[in-house]
């Protein structure tokens, strides 16, 4: 059963930031018409979805009350199932356009991938899901920036942390983290057995200045000069900047700028988003158990996939979906497997709402 008091609520805000957009001293502020457009701007697939259930429930309530005239009935009978059907699918997306909303879904997102168990093969599979990314995001005409790296010795990564900018970029990627675990025989294996190596996948909502205030006496900032792999000098300058989070002992590195401002501008970032997945991890604990059963949180020590490369297989552990379409996904195919997981987190959160 829909509720219609709220979505005629709904559809009331939503006709209110129609008419607030289009007054003067609206347009005239940025701030409130970026903000108010946004809101608008989430609002309409529900609103677009609400008006057709309301023309659809319509013309049957009308179809019915024509059926008392015999000249009429015949041609009504066979209107009437298929506006039965398609108000049914109208109700099936409403509930979920209803379903709440993470708030951090259309944040930019900042990803860090680090090499786990396997050494040098390790850092190589850290390196192959950064370029998975990288082509996922230009598929989806997404932006990525990388704000630091820490190379291997032979081409792979030790660790990266990009940010990720484009439409709702959280929503796509959030699911993403956890240890990623590759199965195949590395280029220095002589004997051609298989190997297992992990990487691990971090994905932080872009947290604003307003969402995190970072106080100068709770930071230590260190400067020094950068390095690369096996203590090669990537630069000549002290342009590495290093910051110390005192209350929370977190630490960032930020070193592939040339300049000292840039770098400590992109360590600031990354810490904010750091401080402010923490703060909102601990809410999510406190009603943890409205969670369980649902896809995987993302937890950095939960095993979420094996990509298996004998096999061209890939597994999502968490949902049970396997795909035998490794080279395609490792290219950046992911739309299938992020699809799935996003079904599966609202048939969840479906069956919880109708549980209460």
């Amino acid at each position: 059963m829909l509720p219609d008091e709220k979505l005629q609520a709904l559809r009331a805000r939503f006709n209110d930031l129609t008419d607030l957009l289009c007054q003067p001293e609206v347009a005239s502020d940025g701030g409130r018409f970026t903000a108010l457009s946004r809101e608008r701007g989430e609002m309409e697939p529900l609103i677009t979805a609400y008006e057709r259930y309301l023309k659809v429930r319509k013309q049957i309530q009308d179809d019915r009350e024509a059926m008392k005239d015999p000249d009429l009935r015949d041609m009504v009978l066979e209107e009437l199932p298929g506006l039965e059907v398609e108000l049914s699918q109208i109700e099936g997306e409403l509930e979920v356009l209803l379903l709440p909303r993470d708030p951090n879904d259309a944040r930019n997102t900042l990803l860090e991938i680090r090499s786990g168990t396997g050494g040098e093969e390790a850092a190589l599979f850290a390196a192959d899901l950064f370029r998975m990314y990288g082509r996922y995001a230009e598929r989806r005409g997404f932006r990525m920036e990388v704000l630091s790296s820490s190379l291997a010795e032979h081409g792979g990564l030790k660790e990266i942390i990009a940010l990720v900018t484009g439409d709702r970029v959280y929503s796509e990627l959030r699911f993403e983290g956890g240890v990623h675990r590759v199965q195949r025989v590395p280029a220095t294996e002589a004997q051609g057995r298989v190997h297992t190596s992990t990487a691990t996948v971090a994905v932080l909502p872009e947290a604003e200045e307003v969402d995190v205030v970072l106080r100068d006496e709770d930071l230590q900032i260190s400067i020094a000069a950068s390095g690369g792999p096996g203590g090669q000098g990537v630069n000549t300058t002290n342009s590495a900047v290093q910051v110390l989070h005192k209350p929370t002992g977190m630490i960032v590195k930020c070193q592939d700028e040339r300049s000292q401002i840039k770098n400590k501008a992109r360590a600031l970032k990354v810490l904010r988003s750091r401080l402010l997945e923490r703060e909102q991890r601990a809410q999510q604990e406190a009603v943890a158990s409205e969670r369980r059963g649902m896809v995987g949180s993302g937890e950095r020590s939960e095993k979420i996939r094996t990509y298996n490369y004998p096999q061209n297989r890939v597994t999502d552990h968490r949902i049970g979906l396997t795909l035998h379409k490794l080279d395609a996904i490792i290219d950046g195919d992911l739309t299938e497997m992020i699809t799935s997981l996003k079904n599966e987190h609202q048939a969840a959160l479906l069956a919880a709402q109708s549980q209460r």
